[in-house]
């Protein structure tokens, strides 16, 4: 691949010049339907898997409701979740992102992944997974320290490991800084309207 040639992501049929933009969600998604969540690396290795229920759409994207007692899991590691999350599949851009109740143990409130090749695959009538590549980078809200860009040292490392295209690595690097600076200045998506997909997940 060259410089000038589009980004094909490994594991899909999907090229694109610049970043993700879903025109929609598989005909027959319906609120209430399972959607699994499911992440891996740029390598293929597989990474978590996080159940969710489809809660509806709006102007930013899709939301899914990640309850309580869920099991999560990747290799190597598995836990049931202790707090309530929102799941918003953006309309567009290279990351997808996760707001947390008051309950999570880490203080986290928003955690936003740098993540390419978002794509819905309906397995059944009520069942779909949502794929993405997740990148290493993070934009991380605690209720402790504030806003922050995490995993920068492991971007670093799969960058070179795992081959990653120059232009896309610049891009997911310009992309942490403008969600940093959109998640610190609480911009839209990030200005609590996760909260009503809450109220709605918790129905």
């Amino acid at each position: 691949m060259t410089e000038s040639d589009p980004l094909t992501y490994p594991g899909t049929v999907r090229e694109q010049e610049t970043a993700a933009v879903l025109d929609r969600a598989p005909a027959g998604l319906e609120p209430g339907h399972l959607v699994v969540a499911r992440n891996r690396k740029w390598n293929g290795k597989a990474h978590w898997v996080v159940p969710g229920r489809y809660l509806g759409e709006d102007r930013h994207g899709w939301w899914i409701f990640q309850g309580s007692n869920e099991f999560c899991s990747r290799p190597g590691a598995a836990f049931y979740t202790e707090s309530d999350a929102v799941l918003l599949v953006p309309r567009s851009g290279d990351w997808v992102a996760t707001f947390y109740d008051d309950a999570h143990p880490g203080g986290v409130r928003i955690y936003v992944d740098l993540a390419v090749a978002h794509e819905w695959n309906a397995i059944r009538p009520t069942v779909t997974e949502f794929h993405v590549i997740d990148m290493d980078l993070d934009v991380v809200r605690t209720a402790g320290r504030g806003v922050f860009i995490d995993d920068e040292d492991e971007f670093a490392e799969h960058r070179i490991a795992m081959n990653y295209p120059a232009r896309l690595a610049q891009s997911l690097q310009a992309a942490a800084d403008q969600l940093y600076q959109a998640v610190k200045a609480q911009q839209a998506p990030f200005d609590g309207t996760d909260l009503e997909w809450f109220t709605k997940g918790r129905a």
